[in-house]
């Protein structure tokens, strides 16, 4: 056996190999910029690519003095730098120092002609969009059966309620096919009725989520009765169908997070209602209660034989009123009518006649005069114990004898 070297001696013999090579140590490269990510390290990470091949590269922090724009995918750039191998890992990318740009790259293109076709057609608005439920209890997804996001959804939903029906409907996310194969995964979710569908796949670059930015799909996520929620990678990739789905989520776990409600908050939820609802049905029991009394003691009181009795106590009270009033009355006017008696009797004719008066008449009428009194006429003479009739034997005057 030949000698025998390690993978760190091979890597580091292979490097030297690039840093002697006067090619690769100033080099230009064309290509369309994919998967680029913004490191917190200042460090710019991306792939430049053409229609048959990429290669992996990176921009340190110092070398981005020199970049007047903001790198993107899609973008079709010159980057000049130089080709070395990564020792640790035993691959080789692209040191870039200066990145110019050359335009948008094709697939860009070809993202940005469909946005706009179908955001003039109406499929973007709002008013096409259908509420995802609140409880849902079916979901369907339709993603790769092998991936991260199904493991993702699965771990999600089952923590956040067991309860709920997952049904995956497996479809190929990328590659030759794929169109096909997420079209009838909708397709055949929606005809099952559920109540909301999850569409997606974890992250990656631009061509690998590109199969949801073609146009078929995005029209089975419009035309589907279902709610859709689309979830396609991370947070920063944006796709077609986020734009043409009912709800978008920036990734797949977040995707679960918004169609599995969850159990334990529902169960909160309920017990606040409950406890609102019987407080609320308590306070109306006192309410309605109290209400009730109230009618109660209003309708005794209407009672009729509650008012006879009323009336008849009343009638008592006033009769023995009313007895006492007239004796009072009987009483006062007994005392005036003894007054008044007293009085007349004072005044009686028989009072005179028994202080010696007399009373004269004739014939019925009162001898007043001495002209009434004519001789031989018979004069009947009242005295206190009875009548003396005399006859006038003479009348004289008796002023005539005062002379």
């Amino acid at each position: 056996m030949g000698n025998v070297y390690t993978v760190s001696q091979v890597n580091s013999y292979i490097r030297h190999l690039f840093e002697e090579d006067f090619a690769l140590r100033t080099i230009s490269i064309k290509g369309e910029v994919s998967n680029c990510k913004y490191h917190s390290s200042g460090h710019i990470y991306f792939t430049l690519k053409d229609k048959d091949a990429g290669i992996s590269a990176v921009m340190f922090a110092g070398s981005r003095k020199g970049l007047k724009f903001k790198l993107r995918d899609g973008q079709q750039v010159v980057a000049v730098g130089t080709v070395n191998v990564y020792e640790r890992d035993g691959r080789y990318q692209l040191y870039a120092k200066e990145i110019t740009e050359e335009g948008e790259g094709d697939l860009f293109r070809r993202f940005e002609e469909l946005k706009n076709e179908l955001l003039e057609m109406g499929m973007f608005h709002e008013e096409y969009k259908k509420k995802i439920p609140e409880y849902a209890l079916n979901v369907g997804i339709v993603t790769s059966p092998t991936g991260a996001a199904i493991r993702d959804i699965v771990n999600i939903a089952s923590r956040r309620n067991p309860c709920v029906q997952l049904y995956l409907c497996p479809a190929l996310v990328q590659g030759e096919g794929a169109v096909t194969s997420i079209v009838s995964g909708i397709r055949r979710l929606d005809a099952m009725k559920l109540d909301v569908l999850i569409v997606g796949r974890g992250g990656g670059s631009i061509e690998d989520l590109w199969a949801f930015n073609e146009e078929a799909v995005a029209r089975a996520i419009f035309n589907c009765n279902t709610p859709v929620i689309s979830a396609v990678g991370h947070e920063t990739d944006v796709t077609i169908s986020d734009y043409v789905a009912d709800m978008r989520a920036p990734t797949p776990s977040a995707a679960a997070e918004l169609a599995v409600f969850d159990y334990g908050e529902f169960l909160q939820k309920l017990s606040r209602i409950k406890y609102t609802l019987e407080k609320s049905v308590r306070n109306q029991y006192v309410c309605k209660r109290s209400l009730l009394e109230n009618m109660l003691l209003k309708l005794e009181k209407m009672n009729p034989q509650k008012v006879l009795f009323d009336k008849r106590q009343q009638l008592d009270i006033d009769t023995d009123r009313l007895k006492i009033l007239v004796q009072r009355k009987l009483m006062f006017e007994k005392h005036r009518l003894a007054l008044a008696a007293e009085k007349l009797n004072g005044m009686s004719p028989l009072k005179k006649l028994e202080s010696g008066f007399a009373y004269v008449s004739s014939e019925g009428k009162t001898i007043k005069s001495i002209e009434q009194a004519i001789q031989g006429k018979i004069l009947d003479i009242t005295v206190c114990d009875g009548q003396i009739k005399a006859e006038v034997l003479e009348v004289s005057n008796g002023r005539e004898d005062d002379n």
